[in-house]
């Protein structure tokens, strides 16, 4: 079983990143040695699609090598997220061999563990999550990686070493502060800009890091869960209109305080905005 497993990891793995269009031997190598099932908890599995959730056959962890959402939490339709949208979205965060990574909305730890597998030994990972069950089954499933720090608690508020790399993986209507002030020059802020109403949209963002300014740019579309704390109507309203006009992939900056002129932006908000 072991060795059938490991065979159709390496070719999940393969198959997670030609999907995304990356080329990264490094997280290939992660996406193939961390068994995703050990994450889960018993199968058989809740997949998620647009038209609700379906359960595997039965308990193969076969099933969960695949391009899927899988249930963590149905009633809150809080899922593990699509491999290969995570494949696309840590080769722009980019983490390296000792690296501090801060992973924010970690569910029960399996993209934790590849963060921890692609910073190595010499780097770690502090892993927040808000819900109390899920983070306490997070600690568990990442016991044995001594670099990885489990934290209960809100994300965008808990204080934190400077990372190399954040990466949130909650939808998010504005970046919050102490993310940007918390990463070292040159770092990097993978996160998921996403409007609610009634044409929800968004967007995931990398932001890096120099000096004071932050380049930006727009990684693929997305969506997401919410992330508690970190939504204002007044920046989902601006987000929504700014995706209702299109252009995102021209948005090359992060502007923190006074705006430049309207035709600078592609989005103005309250104290931030993103420009061309």
């Amino acid at each position: 079983m072991a060795d059938r497993l490991s065979l159709i990891r390496r070719d999940y793995a393969r198959a997670m990143l030609a999907s995304a269009g990356v080329a990264s031997p490094a997280l290939e190598s992660a996406f193939a040695v961390v068994p995703r099932e050990a994450f889960l908890g018993s199968g058989p599995w809740a997949t998620f699609s647009p038209d609700g959730y379906s359960t595997t056959v039965d308990g193969d962890p076969a099933h969960v090598y695949a391009d899927v959402l899988i249930a963590l939490v149905p009633e809150k339709k809080i899922n593990n997220g699509q491999p290969s949208g995570h494949a696309m979205w840590l080769a722009a965060a980019d983490p390296k061999p000792g690296d501090h990574v801060v992973h924010i909305g970690i569910g029960t730890g399996y993209y934790t563990a590849i963060l921890a597998e692609l910073v190595g030994p010499t780097g770690r990972v502090t892993a927040i999550e808000y819900d109390a069950s899920l983070a306490n089954r997070a600690a568990n499933n990442l016991a044995h990686y001594r670099h990885v720090t489990v934290i209960h608690g809100d994300g965008t508020a808990l204080p934190f070493d400077l990372a190399n790399v954040i990466y949130v993986n909650a939808g998010v209507t504005r970046p919050a502060e102490n993310w940007l002030d918390g990463l070292k020059d040159g770092g990097r802020l993978v996160l998921p800009l996403t409007a609610s109403g009634e044409a929800p949209a968004g967007a995931v963002f990398c932001f890096t890091r120099h000096g004071e300014e932050f380049r930006a740019n727009a990684v693929s579309p997305t969506a997401f869960i919410p992330c508690e704390g970190m939504r204002d109507r007044e920046s989902s309203e601006a987000l929504a209109a700014a995706f209702a006009k299109g252009g995102v992939e021209r948005v090359t900056r992060l502007v923190r305080g006074e705006p430049p002129p309207q035709d600078e932006c592609w989005l103005r908000g309250a104290g931030w905005s993103l420009c061309y």
